[in-house]
């Protein structure tokens, strides 16, 4: 089975000439990332990383992420990739939790990355990226690398790592407020970014934009899947404006677009449909993290008629886990579809027996994507993972509850932690959610829970109305009342210009949860 390393060196052998990634002006090759990933590798070889280390990787989207990625894979070690927006705090814990040897960072991150190193022993050294450092490919050709990593490199890093080598830690919150360090191996990460590869029928003609941080690992794995068929990644640094998107898709002739609900929703609201004649090139979308209203998606197949829309699940733990092909969507535009190529997944009760259609319960899932457990957690591993089939095998489950159809397919009902429970009756946020999106003018809408005395929790709903849209809170809840049970009604409906985010772009369902908490107690 190939590592992700490998992966690299095979693209750079076949076509060293092909743009492997484009970040703002830069434009660099195939053969001029793997010479910027061997003299980083290297580099962080001479400091002292060794063969199962690890090393953190703290830089927003461009080339230097990419390249810090791949030569602290081709070092031996294992990657831990971390948001640029991370607080001191936290990043002294995670560094000291997966006890890393080493930082790569930028100029603007650096004293956060020295700060967080003289509370943590483990950490050697910090060393910085420089745009406008060269390392020369060949006779003719030059692209970016590190500072002071290309003469002098020191000693070539160690054999390459094999598949069951670590080749990832990847940070995700957890319930008890400190994040769990997923574990994933380098046959982990290479199976399922060959299955996404597989549905999604990506190739080296491929040019995908990534507006979504390589430190969340659905933007990590655009750059594992490109580089894995030879593909070419474009990033950019956040969503910040649609117009910038839209020109980005344009100019640079792309083929597909990774992004998640509030990114589609904005897309889709700005007027996309009249420029969908000049993406002739666009070919594929994909979405996950939370399903798309299915407003938003007949606006995004207005705007994009003649592109696949593929709705997606995945959690950290497995990277990826179920997706609907397209040609699925008009029929079930709420599914999240069926298990990916190579993998099992099903629904079971609490005693474990598997379920029936229409019935809610836990998602089950099998293969080899699954992780191998939680850095230095063996409880929460134990509460993940479960003996599988065979001896040497273990399944996930995944503490998410959906039901099937009668034909296999698959529908997010909610997170088991985010079920709320009012009037003593139980909560799919996500229910209610749908309810209001089928409401005419609404845009955007989430739905959380505010301790109420009387009712236990009482269900509080976000909505960010479309432009020129003529809502009212009461009509919303008249809207709901005709379409739910009345314990499943929003007690308060507030009416706003947008839903706060999370770094990677979800809706930050914490900080809305807290504020509506906030609100109960004025009241």
């Amino acid at each position: 089975m190939t590592t992700l390393d490998a992966d690299l060196r095979r693209a750079a052998a076949d076509a060293p000439h092909k743009e492997a990634l484009v970040a703002g002006e830069l434009r660099v090759t195939y053969a001029q990332l793997d010479a910027a990933v061997d003299a980083l590798a290297a580099r962080l070889h001479a400091h002292g990383a060794e063969r199962g280390d690890r090393v953190a990787v703290l830089l927003p989207n461009g080339v230097e992420a990419a390249v810090a990625i791949y030569a602290t894979l081709r070092a031996g070690a294992a990657f831990v990739p971390l948001n640029p927006t991370i607080k001191a705090d936290k990043l002294a814990y995670v560094l000291r939790d997966c006890g890393a040897v080493a930082v790569v960072t930028d100029d603007a991150l650096a004293p956060l990355a020295e700060e967080a190193r003289s509370e943590v022993p483990s950490v050697r050294a910090v060393l910085r990226a420089q745009d406008d450092a060269d390392v020369a490919v060949g006779d003719e050709t030059r692209g970016p690398a590190f500072a002071g990593h290309v003469a002098g490199a020191g000693t070539p890093p160690p054999a390459p790592p094999i598949s069951v080598d670590l080749a990832a830690i990847v940070y995700t919150s957890g319930s008890t407020g400190r994040p769990k360090g997923v574990t994933l191996t380098h046959a982990n990460m290479a199976f399922a970014a060959g299955s996404i590869v597989s549905y999604l029928g990506m190739g080296a003609h491929d040019r995908v934009l990534c507006v979504i941080p390589l430190s969340f690992d659905y933007g990590l794995y655009q750059l594992l899947m490109c580089v894995r068929v030879g593909a070419t990644l474009v990033l950019e640094r956040g969503f910040a404006f649609p117009g910038r998107v839209l020109e980005l898709l344009e100019r640079e002739e792309i083929t597909g677009l990774p992004g998640v609900p509030t990114i589609f929703q904005v897309l889709a609201s700005a007027g996309a449909g009249g420029v969908a004649h000049d993406l002739p090139e666009l070919r594929f979308l994909t979405n996950t993290a939370a399903a798309l209203a299915p407003a938003t998606i007949r606006a995004l197949c207005d705007a994009f008629p003649s592109v696949r829309l593929y709705s997606m699940y995945g959690l950290t733990e497995c990277k990826r886990a179920l997706y609907l092909p397209p040609e699925q969507l008009d029929a079930r535009p709420e599914s999240v579809g069926i298990p990916i190529p190579g993998t099992e997944a099903w629904i079971e009760d609490d005693a474990g027996a598997r379920l029936p259609p229409g019935e809610v319960g836990e998602l089950v899932v099998r293969g080899a994507h699954v992780m191998q457990g939680y850095w230095n957690d063996e409880a929460a591993t134990a509460e993940r993972l479960r003996p599988g089939r065979w001896p040497w095998e273990r399944e996930l489950l995944t503490g998410d509850l959906f039901r099937a159809d009668e034909e296999g397919y698959l529908y997010f009902v909610g997170r088991r932690d985010d079920i709320l429970k009012s009037r003593g009756e139980k909560v799919a946020p996500k229910e209610v959610e749908a309810v209001l999106h089928t409401a005419e003018g609404v845009r955007m809408a989430a739905v959380v829970g505010a301790p109420d005395q009387l009712l236990g929790q009482a269900i509080v709903a976000y909505v960010v109305p479309h432009e020129h849209a003529q809502l009212t809170a009461a009509a919303l809840r008249r809207h709901c009342a005709m379409r739910l049970e009345d314990y499943m009604v929003p007690a308060r409906i507030e009416l706003c210009e947008a839903l706060p985010t999370t770094p990677n772009g979800k809706v930050d369902r914490r900080a809305l949860a807290e504020e509506a908490a906030a609100a109960a107690v004025a009241r």
